[in-house]
């Protein structure tokens, strides 16, 4: 019998498009979700520690997305993942965050744990995602309502990446024949500042402009979207290194492990105005 891989955040913006990938591929999917509606969906919930065990036995390889808006995430995540361990879990690929290194705050302190916890790791660092200006996400929506992106970058430039590309990135560290036991830096093929980005949409149909403000402001903006306080600080606190240059870089990883270029934001955008997602998505 074939050992299911678990994807957490299988409802999510790239544990979704894993699943998929994965399904495509002939593999045996354990989508954890907490509220399950398919046959391969499983009930996890990270509050709940009993849903725990069932979600990870017999598993050998996992997606690992920390729980959601949790501004310190360790204390939850190494219980489960000493649980997944011991049930005999030897893979995991993590998703961070570029603007994450090893030991910072947050997700930072997840990079040491699955090093030292498990036999067979991959960290992956994405930039920001280009479906940040789709969907529900507060740039999305300040676009919809008021036409205009709001952040705290300033001039700053971001490689946004398609979360296609995250997916098949993330597919191939599961499934390599060998471990990979690294970081890779995920970005899209072109840095672009906000302001690009609202040039892009106009050029599209979608009349936008950036709408720069301060990281206080952001942060009231996120709390009032419904954010906890303290994750809204952490999130607003990111679009000061990228105003200060922090993501202003290109990594060829996408092309380097998949075998073909990543998704401009201009095609991720194209297609969601035609409804549809990249070929690779």
């Amino acid at each position: 019998m074939a050992e299911p891989i678990l994807v957490t955040g299988a409802t999510g913006t790239t544990g979704g498009r894993l699943v998929r990938r994965l399904l495509a591929a002939g593999q045996e999917v354990r989508a954890a979700s907490r509220n399950p509606s398919a046959a391969n969906q499983v009930r996890f919930d990270w509050a709940d520690p009993g849903t725990h065990a069932a979600a990870v036995a017999g598993v050998r390889r996992m997606y690992l997305v920390a729980p959601p808006g949790v501004a310190e995430p360790l204390p939850l995540v190494t219980e489960f993942l000493r649980t997944a361990r011991a049930a005999g879990l030897r893979r995991v690929v993590l998703l961070s965050s570029s603007a994450v290194p090893e030991g910072a705050p947050a997700l930072g302190r997840l990079h040491a744990l699955v090093r030292r916890e498990c036999p067979e790791w991959t960290v992956l660092r994405p930039s920001w995602f280009m479906q940040n200006f789709l969907g529900d996400h507060p740039l999305a929506v300040g676009l919809r309502e008021r036409g205009e992106l709001v952040s705290a970058t300033g001039a700053g430039r971001v490689a946004f990446i398609d979360a296609g590309d995250i997916a098949a990135v993330a597919e191939h560290a599961l499934l390599a024949e060998q471990a990979l036991n690294t970081e890779l830096v995920l970005t899209g093929p072109a840095a672009l500042s906000y302001a690009d980005a609202a040039a892009i949409w106009t050029e599209l149909g979608v009349p936008a402009r950036h709408h720069a403000v301060s990281v206080t402001e952001l942060t009231q903006r996120h709390i009032a979207a419904g954010y906890p306080p303290d994750f809204a600080a952490l999130l607003a606190g990111l679009d000061e290194g990228i105003r200060q240059g922090a993501e202003d870089r290109v990594t060829d990883t996408v092309r380097r492990l998949t075998g073909r270029p990543p998704c401009s934001l201009r095609a991720v955008l194209l297609g969601a105005l035609a409804g549809q997602v990249p070929a690779n998505g």
